[in-house]
């Protein structure tokens, strides 16, 4: 990473912004506050001679609450992969904000109060004065689109809002890459008081190195000022530390009453708004220079007149942000954001913007209560609700500003970045993690993230029969991989985009739905191909969480395949392709079955990490999609079985991975969850292992998914869209696609069951009084040729016989589904109700041995001889 400053021996930036944010006591008069974006300040602050850092400081003023957490970064201006300013600490004054990555992006904020001045945002200090006094911070409340803040000081209480508007139900209002600062001001003591604010943001914002040269300008935009900032030479479609290198950063408010404004060096703009009120309406001629050198600032000041007891002040608006054309890079094609497609010009955006905000608040806030109320009703209410719901808010902003909308060819799509790990482009194994976000707020925005990822396959050239991982290398550029040259991850993006893409299916409308599924169905089915030669048992494959290496026979990986055939049959069904529906569902069905053999441990608690590897265990999160998209493939036995594995491991911040390593992922916590939604106990220690993770973790960067669940530690990545998997518990699952019943015995009355509600092949089935027990429900899969096979809801096993036989009294048992003819059954309907179920094989009867009406009287095989215990039927 690139140096803040590398012309002084002391201490860099960096330092003093975690020495700064360490920091919790106020301070009375200068020299307390750090450096502004002044290098030369921050020389001087740790120089020889000069006081240690806080050594003014008054006694400790109290801490500030939050609600609902305690984040370990806060999110201020955080609406796209190119505009993501944080706060890595407690107290918005005392510590700069930064770019997701660390890179400080300064927005500083004073109050002139009774003629005096105070800071409420960020580090600065004055040296040639005045003196500049830190307010002391009450509370922060956060969101899920708002970051809330209250300081007080001088007798007068602040209440600062950093609204970062999420709308994926609007798409005009979404694709705006700005966001909101507002302040207000209100009597604190009852008495009057005169006060002014200030903001500013430095040419940080502009560029990841800061030693780059960047011009400055203001404009009127009908009643606005607008203050911009650029790089001297563009980097189209260049980044650098991850930040755009083209573009320009935008500070704007209406010119109203008691506005002013100034572009010039750091120190002398906040001096003008600390030592007079107000600012000077200049453009400091001296450009282009670096950003480095004497750190150019856009500021604006608002005086609020006399703030009388009682009446709080008006509130003053800035909008942030930064805008730049093109967006991205599509297959050589240079494509424009989707704002473009409303306003002729980012001008007209920014005024739009600005009188849009009343509306946009009231949105913002119709969404933090709607996120709030479904997440903590999703695990019933109580302190774990308010967890869960708190988890959400933090992770919400986060999620969605990872991704952005283009306009391809008059029609929006949106991209996704995957920051902090690869920086790839519209990453499949990213989206997918972050997928229930999209699909909780919008469903038809997952369809514009996934309407590229199917074009570059369909027209663009890939030559893979499998997925591709990624549209490009290195955003902003979907250059693609017709080489082949990337890293393959075969049954993983295959799977992951057959259920996202029926997840999507079952959202739509029906005539979208069978647009979409029709569209693309020929890719689509492709990949169900590749999945059912390959799914069941993959080869030495990567999958997502490749920083655990690859792995041969990965349990989870092939469960994950195996839900992606059963997807293809909610494509087909949509497409009106019933054939393939009953073909794919079918496949997925007796895949399951198998897998529940091949993956179980011989300890019978749990299922192994892989096929080979007896004795291990992974989370199987992949269950997730199961369940909401009502495959109801996982039986409910393995199912129940994993929730007890998974409560007995579990630490102090939720269950790891896997036993290889000490670590999870937040996302992939939250997933399981949901999968095991019915098992309340795991659930709800997932989900108070990831919320104790982000309230307590010591690292203060935007929210990790990848942490030490001992320690909550953070272990790398930070600030990854696939935070928008923690709302997979807000997702309600689709209706079941499959028809369950329990099978009667007309001479006893009891239903078919499984001794011991046993997992294992070669159990005994029995009859048994019908007490609601998940081994006696059943289904039956149509083979297409008027046959079925009978699956166990509990066990996912098939009716069998007991080694193929053909005699009388064979005991009837259940078996994975692995295709021998003993599995295949024919119901003859008897014209009264009842049915003789037929095995194909043996040509003999479902029988009950002895005619007996016992509870747990075995079940056999047996010439049709008239007697009732051959009759049977579907409740």
């Amino acid at each position: 990473m690139t140096s803040d400053d590398t012309r002084s021996p002391h201490p860099g930036r960096r330092e003093l912004l975690a020495w700064a944010g360490a920091l919790t006591a106020a301070a009375a008069t200068g020299g307390w506050l750090t450096a502004g974006t002044a290098a030369a300040a921050t020389a001087n602050a740790a120089a020889p001679g000069a006081a240690p850092l806080g050594a003014h400081a008054a006694a400790a003023a109290p801490a500030s609450t939050f609600a609902p957490l305690r984040p370990p970064a806060v999110p201020l201006a955080v609406r796209s992969p190119y505009l993501s300013t944080w706060l890595p600490a407690d107290n918005l004054a005392g510590t700069w904000s930064t770019f997701w990555n660390g890179h400080v992006t300064a927005l500083c904020g004073l109050a002139r109060i009774d003629g005096a001045a105070y800071v409420f945002a960020g580090a600065p200090s004055l040296p040639d004065g005045p003196a500049l006094t830190p307010m002391t911070q009450v509370s922060l409340e956060l969101t899920a689109t708002r970051s809330v803040y209250r300081l007080s000081g001088g007798g007068v209480t602040l209440t600062v809002t950093f609204l970062s508007p999420v709308d994926l139900g609007d798409l005009r209002r979404q694709s705006v890459p700005l966001s909101y600062v507002t302040v207000r001001a209100e009597s604190g003591d009852g008495q009057p008081h005169a006060v002014d604010v200030h903001l500013d943001v430095s040419g940080e914002w502009v560029h990841g190195d800061t030693s780059t040269p960047i011009t400055w300008a203001q404009q009127q935009a009908g009643a606005m000022t607008v203050l911009t900032a650029q790089p001297a030479t563009p980097g189209v479609l260049q980044e650098n530390g991850d930040q755009a290198s083209w573009g320009q950063l935008v500070l704007a408010a209406s010119t109203g009453s008691g506005v002013t404004w100034q572009i010039g060096q750091d120190t002398v703009v906040r001096a003008a708004s600390a030592g007079g009120g107000q600012l000077a309406g200049t453009v400091d001629s001296g450009q282009p220079r670096a950003i480095s050198d004497r750190w150019p600032v856009l500021g604006l000041n608002r005086d609020f007149g006399t703030v009388q007891p009682g009446t709080p002040s008006a509130e003053f608006t800035a909008t942030l942000g930064h805008v730049r054309t093109p967006a991205v890079s599509y297959l050589g094609t240079q494509l424009q954001p989707w704002w473009t497609h409303y306003w002729s010009s980012w001008t007209d955006m920014v005024q739009w913007f600005d009188a849009d905000h009343a509306a946009a608040l009231s949105a913002a806030t119709a969404l933090d209560q709607r996120v709030h109320d479904d997440a903590a009703a999703a695990v019933g209410g109580g302190t774990t609700g308010e967890h869960y719901a708190a988890v959400c808010a933090l992770a919400l902003r986060q999620a969605v500003a990872g991704t952005e909308l283009v306009d391809r060819g008059g029609s929006p799509w949106a991209f996704l970045k995957e920051i902090s790990s690869d920086g790839n482009m519209s990453t499949i194994d990213l989206v997918y993690p972050a997928f229930p976000a999209y699909l909780y707020l919008s469903p038809d925005y997952l369809r514009l993230l996934l309407e590229p990822l199917l074009d570059y396959p369909e027209h663009g050239g890939w030559p893979k029969e499998f997925a591709e991982h990624d549209l490009g290398s290195s955003y902003p550029n979907a250059t693609g991989h017709n080489d082949g040259d990337e890293e393959d991850m075969p049954v993983e993006e295959s799977a992951n985009t057959l259920i996202m893409a029926a997840a999507l299916i079952q959202r739509l409308p029906a005539a979208d739905a069978s647009s979409f599924a029709t569209a693309h169905y020929p890719i689509l089915r492709q990949w169900a191909e590749y999945l059912t030669a390959n799914a069941l048992d993959p080869g030495f494959q990567n999958q997502t969480d490749d920083f655990t290496g690859f792995i041969a026979h990965s349990a989870n990986l092939a469960l994950k395949g195996i839900i992606g055939i059963g997807a293809m049959g909610v494509v087909a069904a949509a497409a009106g392709n019933g054939s393939d529906a009953a073909h794919y569902a079918t496949v997925a069905r007796g895949y399951v079955s198998q897998w529940t053999t091949l993956a179980a441990d011989s300890s019978g608690a749990h299922l192994k990490l892989a096929y080979d590897q007896d004795g291990t265990w992974s989370l199987k999160y992949n269950g997730f999609p199961d369940r909401l998209l009502g495959l109801d493939l996982v039986p409910t036995g393995t199912a129940a079985r994993e929730a007890a594995w998974y409560a007995s491991q579990a630490g102090g911040y939720g269950v790891v991975l896997d036993p290889r390593n000490d670590y999870t992922k937040g996302d992939w916590e939250l997933w399981t969850a949901a999968w095991l939604a019915d098992h309340g106990g795991i659930r709800d220690a997932l989900v108070e292992g990831v919320y104790g993770f982000a309230d307590t973790t010591p690292q203060r960067v935007p929210f990790s998914d990848w942490y030490t669940v001992a320690s909550a530690a953070q272990r790398g990545f930070q600030c990854r869209p696939v935070v928008g998997g923690m709302f997979a518990l807000v997702l309600p699952p689709a209706a079941s696609t499959v028809v369950w019943c329990r099978i009667q015995n007309q001479n006893s009355g009891k239903v078919l069951a499984v001794s011991g509600m046993s997992l294992a092949d070669s159990a005994e089935v029995t009859q048994y009084a019908d007490n609601g027990t998940a081994d006696h429900v059943w289904t039956l899969l149509d083979n297409g040729d008027g046959t079925v096979r009978i699956a166990n809801r509990n066990s996912g096993k098939v009716l069998a016989v007991h080694d193929q036989s053909l005699d009388d009294g064979a005991h009837v048992q259940q078996y994975q589904d692995n295709g021998t003819p003993d599995h295949v059954w024919r119901i003859v309907d008897n014209g009264d109700g009842w049915s003789k179920i037929v095995n194909v094989r043996s040509g003999k009867l479902l029988a009950v041995d002895g005619a007996s009406t016992a509870d747990a009287a075995q079940v056999t095989q047996w010439t049709d001889n008239g007697t009732t215990d051959h009759l049977w039927r579907l409740i």
